[in-house]
């Protein structure tokens, strides 16, 4: 028994050290096989290579000239010159950016695809040269919820573009956010027709934007909203015009959007806001309004906005609002006035008085070169007017003459023998 105790702890080392050396070369094993692996793939690289340009492109591969990232959902095809829509976009994306390319032409089913891109959620086509969207052109996109079409002179731009190519049957656009900033075309390009009246029709065509809540509309150099186009947008939450040429908004009705919460108007042409568009804006439960950089007129018409613009908290940053014309008014704050300050002097702005100036030069001009001739021809004149008179002197006693005979009965029984 001794001798065995003795054995026992040396018999337990070595059984310890066996088992440690086998973990050490299983350990080897496992590691040195990845190796392995990994350079017999590289040897059969050129083969796989090879074989996979024959094979159409895998669904989760990535377009050439593309970045990707599975792990962010996203595809990224930035100035790449690309001229269509790439056909061997994964399946995966949800964030999709092609902007600064030469796409010109959207057409109908831009982006169908086998299987479809069920997941997409937000697409930005901005600054990609794009002249022409077609109707149907982001069908088959069930989760599209942004849009992004700026700095694109779109010359045509379809009713349906955004309602589907048939719009009979066409389902309701799952849009939320519209961005349509700076897409004026050039004037060459505008096929003489109505630039608002185009945009105005793609969305309001078919309701298929109902759901939509945030519309951009700036830089588009608007004169006026068609009427009516913001009644097919009930669910709108935040609109941007500015940075147009908006004159006014008596036409426009603010009366539909009872979730409006932000309305951009800087930077456009107002020079007052009517009873009307007051009444309205006040009705709007949670809107916010900003009104700055207008060419406001504070005349005798601007009153009743004055006293509105002091009992609103509606507008925001009102207490920089400062008048535009007339001369005298120029830089007055627009809360600071009183009606006595608010008159309609039809005193014009120097530019505009320089033009009646001239337009009376000029006038005075052409009616004296219209006397010069009458004057020089003076004698011709007087010959045409007597012989005027000579014609109209033989007309009328012609017309005497056979007024006589018929109020004479004589005559005229005498004048009927004769013809006998």
């Amino acid at each position: 028994m001794p001798g065995w105790c003795s054995r026992g702890p040396a018999a337990g080392d070595g059984r310890l050290r066996l088992a440690r050396l086998a973990l050490v070369l299983l350990g080897w094993v496992s590691s040195s096989s990845p190796t392995s692996s990994a350079s017999s793939f590289s040897s059969s690289a050129p083969y796989l290579a090879s074989a996979a340009s024959a094979q159409p492109p895998l669904p989760d591969q990535c377009p050439a000239l593309c970045e990707c990232s599975e792990a962010a959902r996203t595809v990224k095809c930035v100035n790449r010159n690309l001229t269509e829509v790439p056909t061997d976009l994964p399946p995966y994306v949800r964030n999709l950016f092609l902007t600064g390319n030469q796409l010109a032409v959207l057409p109908a089913g831009a982006f169908a695809r086998r299987p479809p891109l069920a997941e997409l959620a937000a697409l930005n086509l901005s600054g990609s040269r794009l002249d022409e969207v077609r109707a149907g052109a982001f069908e088959h996109l069930p989760s599209l919820r942004q849009l992004d079409l700026s700095h694109n002179p779109l010359a045509y731009l379809s009713p349906f573009a955004f309602s589907g190519s048939n719009a009979s049957i066409s389902a309701p656009s799952p849009l939320v956010e519209l961005i349509l900033n700076h897409i004026v075309p050039p004037d060459d390009k505008r096929q003489n027709r109505s630039f608002e009246g185009m945009v105005a029709a793609a969305l309001v065509a078919g309701g298929a934007l109902q759901g939509l809540h945030r519309l951009e509309l700036a830089s588009n150099h608007f004169i006026y909203l068609p009427r009516d186009v913001l009644a097919q947008l009930p669910s709108l939450r935040y609109l941007d015009l500015s940075n147009n040429s908006l004159v006014s908004l008596t036409y426009v009705s603010f009366r539909n959007l009872t979730h409006l919460e932000s309305l951009h108007l800087e930077d456009n042409a107002l020079k007052v806001l009517h009873n009307g568009t007051l009444a309205e804006l006040q009705g709007l439960p949670h809107v916010r309004v900003f009104l700055d950089s207008n060419p406001w007129v504070c005349d005798c018409h601007m009153a009743d906005m004055v006293t509105w613009l002091k009992q609103t908290e509606v507008v925001q940053g009102k207490d920089r609002l400062t008048c535009a014309f007339p001369e005298k008014m120029r830089n007055r704050v627009l809360l600071e006035l009183n009606s006595a300050d608010l008159d309609c002097d039809p005193i014009l702005p120097p530019s505009l008085q320089t033009s009646y100036v001239f337009l009376g030069i000029v006038l005075a001009l052409i009616g004296a070169i219209f006397l010069l001739v009458l004057y020089l021809n003076r004698k011709g004149i007087k010959k045409w007017m007597h012989n005027i008179r000579d014609a109209c002197r033989d007309h009328m006693e012609g017309y005497h003459y056979r007024y006589e005979i018929n109020a004479d009965p004589r005559l005229t029984n005498l004048s009927s023998n004769s013809d006998v």
